[in-house]
């Protein structure tokens, strides 16, 4: 028997969901594939202030941002987008899309559909002992830990464009 989504409801407060430290930032999956049926993800990320997310397209999944803290310059496809609280923005699936924190840190949301790269995620972080940001990096990942970083990127559907 199908299980619908209403019948499996459940609610997540403020800072509980899975707590990953992400590649210099704090991501709390809220909801996974498992949880909604394969239908979408959704994952809140807390960036610190100068924090770029590479230029990179998504083969699998759109790709929703919610600002809700913040400011945010993105790149999608040939648009630039200035974003404060209380934007939204789509990221469509093959379409190459990065922002850079202008101002933060900065509280956003990603709404992934459908589910899969939450799995992207907890492969490429480690649990956060608690749902805070970790502790800024030094420097951005050398080339060597970019190269390691390639075929996991390739494994969920994605490409690193620059």
């Amino acid at each position: 028997m199908y299980t619908t989504l209403a019948n499996r409801a459940y609610a997540l407060n403020g800072n509980e969901g899975e707590a990953r430290w992400w590649m210099g930032s704090l991501a709390l999956i809220k909801a996974s594939g498992k949880d909604t049926g394969k239908q979408f993800g959704l994952v809140e990320v807390v960036e610190h202030e100068g924090a770029e997310a590479p230029l990179h397209v998504h083969h699998n999944e759109d790709e929703g941002f919610w600002i809700l803290e913040g400011s945010l310059t993105f790149e999608v496809g040939d648009r630039t987008i200035q974003a404060e609280a209380g934007t939204f923005l789509l990221g469509p699936r093959d379409v190459p899309h990065r922002y850079i924190v202008n101002k933060g840190p900065a509280r956003l949301l990603f709404i992934l559909a459908p589910a899969g790269f939450e799995e992207f995620i907890r492969e490429t972080s480690e649990p956060a002992p608690i749902p805070s940001l970790p502790p800024r990096p030094d420097a951005p990942p050398t080339d060597e830990e970019m190269e390691q970083l390639i075929p996991i990127v390739q494994k969920y559907g994605m490409e690193i464009l620059g």
